[in-house]
């Protein structure tokens, strides 16, 4: 009798546990049910929705974010570089490329819970459309890192996992058709403080 009621415990403890810990894995990656990626970036479209699946609905309760909706923008998060590399605070990157239409963008570097990557100075890990230089063909080049860099730049400071957070506001890539042809900027590491 103690054995089957051992038994059930264990049962139960692995249900338990397999099932919070799928859970947590399915919210926790980038690349989730109704996921689209263009280069290293991922999107939800439908997360600001009613379409929204489940697994999105809950990522947004979850974090208490304020997910746009389709009329108002797309976010795009990236957690890796052009090579395949988890993007690390203490390297420097080089995100170049043209950007799709919009009336306005942003893009900033976030910690794990995708708020802005704390500098400890009093310039922001982030940049927005109004203020970039642009190339002759239109594309933009941003430098990202600890020092200062010609051009446009985007400070990051201390050390681990990195992300990029690009948002795009009232575009028409926000639209179903809009994703079809859209290029995103790459992103290439640069080099890696020792």
């Amino acid at each position: 009798m103690l054995k089957n009621a051992f038994l059930m415990l264990l049962s139960l403890a692995i249900a338990i546990g397999g099932g919070g810990a799928s859970v947590w894995y399915a919210l926790k990656i980038q690349d989730g049910v109704g996921a689209i990626r263009i280069g290293q970036w991922t999107a939800f479209p439908d997360i600001g929705t009613p379409a929204a699946d489940p697994y999105s609905k809950a990522r947004v309760a979850r974090e208490g974010v304020l997910a746009l909706g389709r009329a108002e923008g797309l976010s795009f998060v990236a957690e890796n570089d052009a090579a395949g590399g988890q993007l690390k605070r203490e390297c420097s990157y080089k995100i170049e490329g043209r950007f799709p239409t919009a009336r306005f963008w942003t893009l900033y570097a976030a910690d794990q819970s995708l708020g802005v990557v704390e500098t400890g100075k009093p310039r922001l890990a982030a940049l927005q459309s109004y203020e970039v230089l642009r190339q002759a063909d239109n594309s933009v080049i941003i430098s990202v890192g600890h020092h200062p860099m010609q051009g446009n730049w985007l400070l990051t400071d201390g050390s681990g996992r990195m992300y990029f957070v690009l948002t795009f506001y009232d575009t028409p890539i926000a639209s179903s058709t809009g994703l079809s042809d859209v290029s995103l900027p790459r992103i290439v590491k640069a080099g890696c403080d020792a």
